[in-house]
């Protein structure tokens, strides 16, 4: 079947693009749904990722009728207390409480932070920019600030920059710095790691208790104007700056 010439359209674009617009999933995990047969074309099943869609294709995943939605692109600066998920099984806060949209409901967070954690975290509900930034190999560099119970002494600050052998794997920091004005209490540490707790395991390795952690920059983007809890619509600018 030629659904092509069925249906004219001046700006067709591609199967997996769709469907991934419609923030239904990430453009690679769409090409997975297409090629099991599980996205249908005017009630067709299609497997081709590349196919064109075409003005009139109504385009379906199971009975879920799929629409290029507007991208919605958030930072918040986390407060204490609050989890990443969309709802929580022990009924905890979570940063979606935070933000009032109406399309809110269709939002993810790039990464997450713990529940002690505070800092940035980017809200969208960009598939392919999420599981771009998510991915090793893009290396979204995070700041930490580390706030300490005591003062770090020099030499444990130099074993941080040489980088720590953890249980799994060796991780070197991109930089380590002491924040100024701290009394050597809170460390500022930049890295590009997604491992879990990764922060609060190399704290731990070198025998220091971490009394706070803030996360005041992600992938560039920083919380400097933002009030704890306070949220806004990342520019365009920063937009372009995620997507490169």
């Amino acid at each position: 079947m030629n659904l092509n010439k069925e249906i004219p359209t001046k700006n067709p674009i591609s199967l997996n693009k769709f469907v991934a617009m419609s923030g239904l999933c990430s453009r690679k995990k769409a090409e997975v749904l297409i090629k099991a047969g599980l996205i249908t074309i005017n009630h067709a099943p299609m497997t081709n990722p590349a196919y064109k869609i075409l003005g009139k294709d109504t385009v379906r995943y199971k009975k879920q009728i799929l629409k290029p939605e507007s991208k919605i692109y958030i930072l918040l600066n986390k407060p204490r207390g609050f989890v990443t998920t969309t709802a929580d099984d022990f009924d905890r806060k979570t940063v979606f409480d935070l933000i009032d949209i109406k399309k809110k409901s269709e939002l993810h967070s790039i990464g997450r932070l713990d529940i002690d954690t505070a800092g940035a975290l980017i809200l969208t509900n960009d598939g392919d920019l999420t599981q771009k930034l998510s991915h090793p190999k893009y290396k979204a560099k995070k700041t930490y600030h580390v706030t300490l119970k005591k003062p770090i002494d020099q030499t444990y600050l130099e074993k941080m920059k040489a980088g720590v052998k953890l249980e799994d794997g060796f991780i070197k920091p991109d930089r380590v710095f002491i924040v100024p004005k701290s009394e050597r209490k809170v460390i500022g540490i930049q890295i590009h790691s997604g491992k879990k707790h990764i922060i609060k395991r190399i704290f731990m390795h070198i025998g220091y208790f971490i009394k706070k952690l803030n996360r005041p920059s992600f992938a560039g983007i920083s919380t400097r104007t933002l009030g704890i809890g306070a949220w806004r619509h990342l520019t365009k600018r920063e937009i372009s700056l995620l997507s490169k």
